[in-house]
């Protein structure tokens, strides 16, 4: 079947979108997130690099910066949206009424708040100045704030202030986001004072939750923040490559996939 005028182009833009929201990307989930081969991945990439749009490294690319960059809120909410409410919906089902739980920053998290709101009794601790001002009027939920200095790039708080706040709390589940996750490494961020305050978030909770979108899954970034093993749900989308799923699965970590609703 002839390809339709563009399509390479438009491929070509979807691969760079999800280098620069993420940092780095490994072939394979290029691959299935773009439904291509890897040797059209590799091609696409070697002509993206030849811009100057983004490098090449072993089993993938990354973005000027690579590892250690960290994309701010505006270009992360641009990414996958649909997606993202999906697995809020879907997330919510693991708050329970009366429940106290340990919320952070991020724009998945920012939705999962969005489906808080109607909770009648609720304690929501959390970093983000986004969640925060999403429950802001929710009558039933208690929203308590860490302190910290304020990161302006992710709307949230960090630093020593937050993580001693975190320390001397214990809730039943912690929901964190994260700039990559791969089954080797669990959750990772490209930023030494995100990871240490997404640490304590993890300490601070009985369980902790993965709210990760596809373009996410198989990419790793400079800090570690929760070990693979240290989750016990992973929520993610249907676009998530599922080797990469079965890996988690294989751990022992319950994965919960998310589907796009028509109205989302």
């Amino acid at each position: 079947m002839p390809r339709r005028p563009g399509f390479a182009a438009e491929r070509r833009q979807r691969l760079l979108e999800m280098v620069r929201a993420n940092g780095a990307v490994s072939m394979r989930d290029l691959a299935a997130s773009l439904e291509a081969s890897e040797a059209t991945v590799r091609r696409d990439i070697r002509a993206l690099e030849a811009e100057g749009l983004l490098d090449r490294r072993h089993g993938g690319a990354v973005a000027p910066g690579g590892l250690s960059r960290e994309p701010t809120y505006r270009q992360k909410a641009q990414v996958a949206p649909a997606e993202k409410t999906a697995i809020a919906r879907l997330a919510v089902e693991l708050v329970e009424e009366g429940d106290a739980i340990v919320v952070g920053a991020g724009t998945t998290t920012r939705e999962l708040a969005r489906e808080l709101i109607g909770f009648d009794s609720l304690t929501v601790v959390t970093n983000s100045l986004l969640v925060a001002q999403v429950l802001a009027e929710a009558r039933g939920v208690e929203v308590v704030m860490t302190g910290g200095s304020l990161r302006g790039a992710i709307h949230a708080l960090v630093g020593g202030a937050a993580e001693q706040t975190l320390a001397s709390l214990r809730v039943r589940r912690a929901f964190i986001s994260g700039n990559g996750l791969t089954a080797e490494r669990g959750l990772s961020t490209p930023n030494m004072l995100v990871a240490g305050v997404d640490r304590a978030l993890a300490h601070s909770a009985q369980e902790v939750v993965a709210l990760v979108d596809h373009t996410k899954v198989g990419v790793d970034t400079m800090f570690q923040t929760v070990p693979a093993d240290e989750i016990a749900f992973l929520v993610t989308d249907a676009q998530a490559p599922k080797p990469e799923l079965a890996e988690f699965e294989n751990a022992g970590v319950d994965v919960w996939v998310a589907s796009v609703r028509d109205d989302a």
